[in-house]
């Protein structure tokens, strides 16, 4: 066992969450460890999409230029694609409070990439790969213990003691953690798919929803001319897909297989975009996702990300979620004195914080996602869409995409003491 090593804050998870947190606490002097399992760059199941309302923290971030360079083009127009059906409607613009302009897509392989950096430019260390296999109290602290490599390494160990963690690990893979969630598999559980193309035909400004029986998706036109697709799709529907389409090609085929096949064959929108694109790398595959509101610190424990709680990726507003709550989250620790009644009280005001910024969105999309899976949903939505198309840009708004992200004008994130 290594020697322990003492920071203000440990941060689990370096993704947008994470890294919003690590960069925000680090800018105001905080001493911040990152730990993340894998090796970057890596692909991520994520519709990779980020909204204008975010644009005003990633200035406050200062990686504003570097994400302009990189992302993909503005996103102006919202669609639908379902059955034989395309319905597009102007994307709302965001205000100035929000950060005027329009969203744009960026894949995670760079994304994250950026931002970790950016963390680690600003004096956050960062201990990559490795994977927080335990938390446990060490007097003011709490120690958690870090192993480097592969789960079953055989690398030493070491100890990272800190009295604020972050638990930005998301909520799709169990673990050993208190912040990690049991999982425990169900036929309707909703799991995710996502793939690059290029060469796809999707108009660059649009940003259509797709339904299709058994789940939803959505595409979009990201960086370096690269198109991504991704979808949640029920389990038991897909294994029936699996097997007739097994069946119909006499063996087996992949998960990923039967998704692309199935999403062609019931989706106008997608075959059109797709019927000369190219693959860009395998199909990944995650979850089972969780949506839902859970809770955003216990015990020094403070969640952000998908882990704090998440929302249906039909409203694409993952990203946007993991990159705010990281930065509420900073805003309230920056206010506490130091003490464990201090961070105890950042934490609650930090769950009120996280609620009314995004319970509307997460209702939002648990009432779109219901309508979209359930019988007869998708036809509801094709019918209201085709006679009202401006229901999209509706949808949009009531989604976050140009709520400004709170704290952004004022001085509250400056570290107290």
């Amino acid at each position: 066992m290594r020697p322990a090593s003492t920071h203000d804050a440990v941060v689990i998870g370096a993704g947008p969450a994470g890294t919003s947190a690590a960069l925000a606490l680090a800018r105001r002097g905080w001493a911040v460890a990152i730990v993340e399992k894998s090796v970057f760059p890596r692909r991520k199941v994520c519709g990779e999409y980020i909204s204008a309302s975010n644009l005003a923290l990633l200035e406050r971030l200062e990686i504003g230029d570097a994400w302009r360079a990189e992302a993909g083009p503005e996103i102006r127009r919202v669609g639908l694609f379902s059955g034989e059906a395309s319905v597009e409607a102007p994307m709302p613009k965001s205000g100035p409070t929000a950060g005027s302009g329009f969203g744009r897509a960026l894949g995670r392989d760079v994304l994250d990439t950026l931002l970790l950096d950016a963390a680690r430019s600003a004096g956050a260390e960062v201990f990559q790969p490795c994977r927080a296999a335990a938390i446990e109290r060490d007097g003011a602290c709490q120690a958690v213990r870090i192993q480097a490599g592969a789960a079953n390494s055989r690398d030493e160990a070491t100890i990272l003691r800190a009295p604020v963690i972050v638990a930005a690990h998301g909520s799709w893979e169990p673990g050993p953690l208190p912040s990690q969630l049991a999982k425990k598999g169900h036929p309707s559980d909703l799991l995710g798919f996502k793939a690059h193309f290029s060469g796809s035909t999707l108009p660059p400004d649009l940003m259509p929803l797709l339904t299709f029986p058994g789940g939803y998706g959505g595409m979009v036109l990201a960086d370096h001319g690269r198109m991504s697709i991704s979808c949640c799709i029920r389990r038991d529907v897909l294994a029936r897909l699996r097997g007739s389409h097994a069946r119909e090609r006499g063996g087996q085929v992949s998960a990923a297989e039967t998704v692309e096949h199935h999403l062609k064959a019931t989706c106008r929108g997608v075959r059109d975009a797709l019927e000369e694109a190219i693959l860009d790398g395998p199909w990944l595959a995650a979850g089972p996702i969780r949506p839902g509101i859970r809770a955003g610190y216990d015990r020094d424990i403070f969640r952000v990300g998908n882990v704090a709680g998440e929302s249906h990726p039909i409203i694409a507003e993952g990203i946007s979620m993991a990159l705010q709550s990281g930065w509420l989250l900073a805003q309230e620790l920056c206010m506490a004195a130091g003490g464990q009644a201090e961070r105890e009280a950042a934490g609650r005001r930090y769950e009120t914080a996280w609620r009314d910024l995004f319970s509307t969105r997460v209702m939002a999309a648990e009432a779109i996602a219901r309508i979209a899976l359930g019988p007869g949903g998708a036809a509801v939505m094709r019918a209201v869409v085709r006679n009202f198309p401006r229901t999209l840009t509706l949808g949009a708004r009531l989604s976050g995409k140009t709520k400004p992200v709170p704290g952004l004008a004022d001085a509250r994130s400056a570290r107290s003491g």
